[in-house]
């Protein structure tokens, strides 16, 4: 689904286009919450994984020595890898039935971009399945992934191993589990448990990630819009909770 010139253009909009509705921008604010919570650490390297059309990566690369930035979408990651290579990026976002309006773009048009571009590394790859050259972070963010994935688990099984000790791994998502994306069985939470508890995705995640990782902060809501026609919107609440690899 992500590989539609609809959706890939939603995307744009939603990192790199305005704001509706008074909501702040999700992408940016998600860097923002991950920097505030590493201002002591070391900032050599980090990995944006699900970056889509890439802002987080690069706001991250404003305070990181290099960031990685990998989606599953090729078509995705086309559009920061443009932005980043020409500068500029044009689009057309749906207005209503066949007629769309045409925007564009400029990386000169946010502060400091131009001259951290560079520092990113815009690549397709599979988090359940990365290459093993993606390896010693100090911060792994994943933004609104885990619930689209076919293998959540695994995904968090491997990602722990590519942290630095003192790192952490900042994950957000609305939890919206679908077997289209995500088999029942792999579920990291969204049930009831064989003895008729409820199993939320916090829990999920807490048995994935101990003992190597402690939750450092009680858990945010983190709005966001996206503009999918000129009086359509998805508006969702995600989840953000921040890990930290025990040294």
């Amino acid at each position: 689904m992500y590989e539609t010139d609809n959706i890939v253009a939603q995307y744009i909009e939603f990192h790199y286009g305005d704001q509706y509705f008074g909501v702040p921008n999700f992408p940016v604010t998600c860097a923002k919450i991950c920097l505030g919570h590493t201002a002591k650490s070391i900032k050599e390297r980090a990995l944006d994984l699900g970056c889509a059309t890439g802002r987080a990566s690069f706001e991250l690369a404003k305070s990181y020595n290099h960031v990685d930035a990998i989606d599953f979408s090729t078509r995705l990651i086309q559009a920061p890898t443009t932005l980043q290579q020409k500068g500029t990026q044009r689009y057309a976002v749906q207005d209503e039935g066949e007629l769309v309006g045409y925007k564009e773009i400029n990386l000169d048009d946010y502060e400091g971009y131009s001259e951290i571009k560079d520092k990113i590394n815009f690549m397709q790859g599979d988090a359940c399945n990365l290459n093993a050259k993606y390896t010693d972070y100090d911060l792994v963010f994943a933004g609104n992934l885990i619930d689209r994935l076919y293998d959540p688990q695994k995904f968090i099984s491997t990602i722990k191993d590519r942290i630095r000790a003192g790192g952490h791994l900042v994950l957000t998502s609305p939890y919206t589990w679908l077997e289209e994306f995500t088999r029942r069985d792999n579920w990291l939470g969204g049930y009831k448990s064989n003895t008729g508890e409820k199993h939320t995705t916090i829990d999920g995640l807490r048995d994935a990630l101990a003992p190597e990782f402690e939750l450092v902060t009680q858990p945010v809501d983190v709005p966001f819009v996206i503009r999918e026609t000129r009086r359509k919107y998805q508006h969702t609440i995600a989840e953000l909770t921040v890990w930290k690899k025990t040294d």
